[in-house]
């Protein structure tokens, strides 16, 4: 298993690299001593991230980019392979979210936010990874999310995405492996980052806005992760257990996700009704 220990002279393309945990993954590479490439839809702030990194002394471009845009993407990369010259790390991370019942989600949103989330992965993957196989060594991240392994309501069109990314990640380390290849599948929980907004948190169960967790123990957890050559990251490591509980008692692990966030949610807004 290809352990990655050492930063030094390797170059790292982050996407969703403008905010959360693209962003503190970015700073990290380059503070370990990669070079690395920005990419998100944001330039100015892709710019106020590379102007960060230069001030430390690390390497930065700024790449903006469309990730949910194929032409775009094939314009990303191939301005990333002349000015790094290679992508050894490709750190797959852009990516959106709502909490809304599905009856209610605009159609149009959903089927953008499958292209951003997961198809922006297959894309960048698609073009990178054969250079990766041609030079026998190169690693890949998917940063999924819990729900790519449970699915919640309220987050219907969300899940399907990540059940996606999942998907294609187990299946491609595997494929890759011999090559010199490795993947990681990363599984936040409730990670605090922009990426739950006031809408979200207005719909959080409470039990989920119990477990917000700071980003940079992820960070330092993916890290561990590369170092160690492990194939999949479940943060906190504690979620895990619901994997388990789900494989050998389907039923009751249903029982309980519609406890912990419909039942509470509606518990909890009549309770508020009541007291105003």
């Amino acid at each position: 298993m290809p352990k990655l220990t050492s930063y030094k002279d390797m170059t790292a393309l982050v996407t969703g690299a403008s905010s959360g945990i693209g962003r503190l993954l970015a700073l990290r590479f380059a503070r370990e001593g990669a070079r690395v490439a920005l990419v998100a839809r944001r330039a100015d702030e892709l710019e106020a991230l590379a102007a960060e990194i230069r001030g430390s002394g690390g390497e930065a471009h700024v790449l903006p980019c469309d990730v949910s845009d194929l032409p775009s993407v094939e314009k990303t990369c191939a301005a990333a392979i002349e000015r790094l010259g290679r992508v050894d790390l490709l750190v797959n991370n852009a990516g959106y979210g709502h909490h809304r019942t599905f009856l209610k989600w605009d159609l149009a949103d959903m089927e953008r936010m499958m292209r951003v989330n997961y198809l922006g992965s297959l894309y960048f993957t698609k073009l990178l990874l054969p250079q990766m196989v041609e030079r026998r060594t190169g690693w890949v991240v998917f940063i999924a999310s819990v729900a790519g392994r449970i699915g919640t309501p309220e987050e219907s069109a969300y899940a399907a995405t990540k059940f996606a990314m999942v998907g294609l990640s187990e299946a491609l380390s595997i494929e890759v492996e011999d090559a010199g290849v490795h993947v990681l599948t990363v599984c936040p929980g409730v990670i605090r980052t922009p990426f739950f907004d006031d809408e979200a948190l207005a719909r959080m169960p409470p039990v989920s806005r119990n477990q917000f967790v700071e980003p940079e123990k992820l960070i330092d957890a993916i890290i561990k992760a590369l170092a160690r050559g492990r194939h999949e990251l479940t943060y906190p490591r504690a979620l895990a257990v619901a994997y388990v509980v789900k494989a050998i008692a389907p039923e009751f692990m249903r029982s309980q996700v519609k406890r912990t966030t419909l039942d509470a949610l509606a518990k909890e807004r009549a309770a508020q009704k009541k007291a105003e």
